[in-house]
C-alpha cells in the first residue's frame, strides 16, 4: 500500500511538472503565434484572428465584469475563512506544528498564488482590450480567473475533509463550481481579457492547484511512515 502511495505521489509531481511546463510553452507560444497590433495604442497581441473574432463578437459588457468583481471578493472571504481557520487552530493548541498540515500548505499555497499575481503584473505579456481610467493593463493570464480557480478548487479538496453532512458538502462544491464558472465566463464575455488570457489563468491554475495537491498528499505519506 506504502509502495502505491508512493508511486501516486512521484506520478502528481509528475503531473505538476508537466502542467508548469505547458504554461510556460503556451506562454512563449502566445509571444510568436499570429502577433498583430490589434490591443488598444496598437498593442501586440498573440493568436491576432481568434482573440480579435472572439472580442468582437461578445464586445464589452460592464454588466458581467462588476458580477465577476463579486465572484472574486467571495473567493477571496472563502481564502480569509480558512486562513481564518489556522489562527484559531494556532490560538487554541499554541503551536503551530498543531495546526493542521493542510491549512499550512494552504497558506503558503496562497502566498504563492499572490507571487504569481504579482508577477504577471510586472513582467507584461500583453495587454486588456480595453482601456480603463488608468491606461494600459496587463491582461496575460487572467489573474482574476487564476484566482477564483486556485482558492475554489482547494476549498473544495477543503470540504471534502472538514464537512462530514453529505447534502452540506454537495451544497458548498455546487457553489464553488458555480464561482469558478461565472468567473471564467464572465471574465471572457466582459470584454476585459482576450480568450487567450482565459485558457492562460486556467492553466496556470490548474498547474498551482495540482502543486498543493501534490504536496498535501506527499506530506501525509512521510507522516505515516
Amino acid at each position: 500500500m506504502r509502495e502505491d502511495q508512493k508511486k501516486k505521489n512521484q506520478r502528481n509531481f509528475i503531473a505538476t511538472g508537466i502542467l508548469f511546463f505547458a504554461f510556460i510553452l503556451y506562454t512563449i507560444i502566445i509571444k510568436v503565434v499570429d502577433v498583430q497590433a490589434i490591443g488598444p495604442e496598437n498593442s501586440k497581441i498573440g493568436f491576432a484572428t481568434i482573440n480579435q473574432a472572439i472580442f468582437t463578437f461578445f464586445g464589452d459588457n460592464p454588466f458581467w465584469y462588476h458580477v465577476t468583481e463579486v465572484t472574486g471578493i467571495l473567493a477571496l472571504m472563502v481564502a480569509a475563512a480558512f486562513g481564518l481557520l489556522g489562527v484559531a487552530q494556532l490560538i487554541t493548541k499554541k503551536s503551530i506544528s498543531k495546526v493542521d498540515i493542510d491549512i499550512i500548505v494552504l497558506g503558503g499555497f496562497y502566498v504563492l498564488v499572490m507571487i504569481f499575481y504579482v508577477l504577471f503584473e510586472v513582467f507584461i505579456i500583453n495587454y486588456r482590450p480595453v482601456v480603463f481610467d488608468e491606461g494600459l493593463e496587463a491582461s496575460y493570464p487572467s489573474s482574476h480567473s487564476m484566482l477564483v480557480f486556485c482558492i475554489m478548487i482547494t476549498a473544495i479538496m477543503q470540504f471534502r475533509s472538514r464537512i462530514p453532512e453529505k447534502r452540506v458538502l454537495l451544497i458548498a462544491e455546487i457553489v464553488s463550481i458555480v464561482i469558478i464558472t461565472v468567473t471564467v465566463l464572465g471574465r471572457l464575455v466582459s470584454g476585459v481579457h482576450w480568450f487567450t488570457d482565459i485558457l492562460g489563468g486556467i492553466l496556470l491554475g490548474a498547474a498551482l492547484v495540482m502543486l498543493y495537491y501534490s504536496t498535501v498528499e506527499c506530506i501525509k505519506y512521510m507522516h505515516k511512515k
